[in-house]
């Protein structure tokens, strides 16, 4: 999808995604120090949103200019820095203590730009969480996007950084509870050397 393809999206519904935050950016980062946070991929901004009430100085940016406006609107008077950019040409090295990645849905090969791109934003012990559809929610979950080639594990995230420095927090197939059935995603957290 470009990004006139997901602007119709946002355009056609009230709320693509909830207003509240992802279930895992909220426990990975409900105890994480303030600091300066980058949302690449922000969609509406819901995480960016969460992350500037708990005290951040967020940044959000995606591609789709529709979606940036409805989370300016959602977000009120909680300042969060609007930014129309493609994730895979992000260019701002070593400024962020955090960045979160959730729910990116691009092929191998842009996925890793835009994963290296979120690498290069933080400072040195800074943070970059990903979360993802995970490949084996197509056979094995529910939900979720249904082309294959937009979904990940978090070996492939991990392949993707190849080559940089960072330790490993978390890397693993997680479960996410879908009303009565489960989704299965990703969750990759690691701390830039």
């Amino acid at each position: 999808m470009d990004a006139q393809a997901w602007d119709e999206r946002y355009a056609a519904n009230d709320l693509v995604w909830s207003a509240e935050p992802n279930v895992f950016v909220a426990a990975e980062l409900a105890d994480a120090e303030p600091g300066r946070a980058l949302d690449l991929a922000a969609g509406e901004g819901r995480n960016a949103i969460w992350l500037a009430r708990r005290g951040w100085t967020v940044t959000a940016a995606d591609f789709s200019q529709i979606a940036l406006d409805k989370g300016r609107q959602l977000a009120g008077d909680t300042g969060v820095r609007w930014v129309c950019a493609d994730a895979t040409r992000w260019d701002e090295p070593a400024a962020y203590d955090l960045v979160v990645v959730a729910y990116l849905q691009l092929a191998a090969p842009e996925r890793r730009a835009a994963l290296r791109a979120a690498y290069a934003s933080l400072v040195e012990g800074g943070t970059l969480l990903v979360v993802a559809h995970d490949s084996s929610n197509l056979a094995e979950g529910t939900g979720g996007p249904q082309d294959p080639a937009v979904l990940m594990t978090a070996d492939d995230v991990l392949g993707d950084l190849e080559g940089l420095a960072f330790d490993v927090v978390r890397a693993e197939r997680v479960a996410r509870r879908v009303g009565d059935l489960t989704a299965w995603d990703c969750l990759v957290r690691l701390v830039r050397r």
